[in-house]
């Protein structure tokens, strides 16, 4: 058992949830998953092996792990709310086609620091942040 069972079975307990076995497999794909994903195919995905988890408990089941700590919301693509874990995972920017709706993670400490400056100037203190540069990706370009 990794450590993000142990995170989300430690909130769920502090909810007065348990950690049922529909909401583990939805967890352990998560985070077997490394790339964005949107429920839809998150569901798709877990219905290969499992035919008993549902759509609806997928839904109810993803604000739970964003109330955790462990995924959240990163962006909006296609009409369709994308996510992905964080925990354990570096802060970075997103770089987003928008005809084929790849996703390219981006490290930038430079702009961490630039935020950091700001944050600081208007003491504010910054907890997550979430940015996104819409374009066009290299593939889709040469068509």
């Amino acid at each position: 058992m990794g450590n993000e069972n142990l995170v989300f079975e430690k909130y769920l307990v502090s909810k007065g949830l348990k950690l049922t076995k529909p909401r583990k497999i939805i967890l352990n794909t998560v985070f077997a998953t490394h790339e964005h994903f949107n429920v839809d195919e998150l569901y798709d995905q877990i219905r290969k092996k499992h035919k008993d988890v549902s759509r609806a408990t997928i839904y109810r089941t993803i604000p739970l792990l964003v109330e955790a700590g462990l995924i959240k919301q990163s962006l909006r693509c296609l009409a369709k709310d994308h996510y992905e874990h964080t925990y354990g995972h570096n802060r970075h920017l997103h770089l987003i086609c928008e005809k084929c709706g790849k996703i390219i993670e981006v490290e930038s400490k430079e702009t961490e620091n630039i935020l950091n400056k700001l944050a600081k100037k208007h003491n504010f203190n910054i907890k997550e942040f979430n940015i996104g540069a819409k374009g066009i990706c290299n593939k889709c370009r040469k068509k």
